[in-house]
């Protein structure tokens, strides 16, 4: 039966942590802005933001209490299409944005949409450091491999001899690996999707967003206009079973058409095998592990073209998780030490420091 209300039913949830109260359930129609969405026809953009607004009410949230803060970029729209708070910020710095927020209003739900562009060129550095800091909040990665907003000029991550608006010639960059740099950056939450596989979109939104600390998510999405059909090998019928490899945690890392394929590792060293082939059977396989920081490394460099014979599979999941201390948490824990022990500091002393004079007439 089509739901014709946004109002259901009423279910319990916790409010800033605590206590429960009464929460309207939502659909995901709740979430509609009211905004005309204004992406090119065929943007990847479209599923990505639909997939958004389907995982919405199962995260059992008020609406006033999820923020979506944008850099620059195509993908920065994603605000304003989503009835929610949100800001349309600076190109690069939307997680100097949200940490703010978040040091000020630890409660909250926030989500950083990004690009490729905006976030790993002028934005690079303020992804590190949101990484490193590890506060708790959800960042949506989208990667086209292409500046599109700005008309085609290459990104940080166009594949070597990209032919562009800005590079007629071929792009001599080497491009950036996004999930080996948010691992290099001490991210606590690495993982991988796409905008083609909707149900796989879903369940790593919900995973991301049940992370505690900084997840980082890229998300392949597809630019029809700039880039169309860079990420097709993954997610077309007949391609995506050989080029692509679903990580589950606890489970062997196989794949294929009919799942005749796996990895093994050679010490540290992974190498395609044949099941069946040498007496190889699945309990020789890597098995995956979420919690090994040094295996995720590994599984990050499965980046060359995996067209080409003897490559490895793109994976696609969770690559690696880990609990840590969350920054917002100890800015308020050290605050509230300083206070037990000094009492409510004086600005003005701090300021003066002792470092300064007064000169006297």
């Amino acid at each position: 039966m089509k739901v014709t209300q946004e109002i259901q039913t009423s279910t319990k949830i916790k409010s800033n942590g605590s206590a429960l109260v009464d929460q309207p359930l939502l659909s995901p129609k709740s979430f509609e802005s009211g905004q005309e969405v204004r992406w090119c026809p065929g943007c990847g953009d479209y599923s990505i933001l639909k997939q958004m607004q389907q995982i919405l009410p199962d995260l059992g949230l008020k609406k006033e209490d999820i923020v979506f803060i944008s850099g620059i970029g195509c993908s920065s729209r994603f605000p304003y299409y989503l009835d929610t708070f949100g800001m349309h910020s600076i190109h690069g710095r939307a997680p100097a944005i949200a940490s703010g927020l978040k040091a000020t209003r630890p409660e909250l739900s926030i989500w950083i949409i990004t690009g490729d562009g905006d976030g790993l060129s002028i934005g690079g550095n303020h992804m590190a450091h949101v990484l490193r800091r590890n506060f708790d909040l959800n960042i949506l990665f989208f990667n086209n491999e292409i500046y599109g907003l700005t008309k085609g000029q290459y990104s940080p991550t166009s594949a070597e001899n990209s032919i562009t608006k800005s590079t007629p010639y071929g792009s001599l960059d080497h491009p950036f690996n996004p999930l080996a740099f948010a691992l290099g950056a001490d991210g606590s939450f690495v993982a991988r999707s796409m905008d083609r596989d909707p149900k796989h979109l879903q369940a790593l939104l919900k995973i991301a967003h049940s992370h505690k600390g900084t997840s980082f998510l890229e998300i392949y999405q597809n630019c029809n206009i700039f880039n169309n059909g860079a990420f097709f090998v993954f997610t077309e019928k007949d391609s995506k079973p050989v080029h692509t490899i679903f990580l589950e945690h606890g489970a062997p890392l196989v794949y294929g058409v009919n799942k005749e394929k796996g990895i093994i590792l050679d010490g540290y060293t992974p190498r395609i095998v044949e099941l069946g082939e040498n007496g190889i059977s699945t309990n020789d396989l890597w098995i995956h592990d979420e919690t090994d920081r040094t295996k995720s490394h590994i599984l990050s460099r499965f980046f060359e073209d995996p067209r080409v014979e003897g490559n490895f599979p793109r994976p696609f999941g969770v690559f690696y998780r880990e609990e840590r201390s969350l920054f917002e948490q100890r800015i308020w824990q050290q605050l509230e030490t300083v206070k037990q022990k000094k009492g409510l500091g004086d600005l003005d002393a701090l300021i003066a420091g002792n470092e300064t004079w007064v000169i006297k007439e």
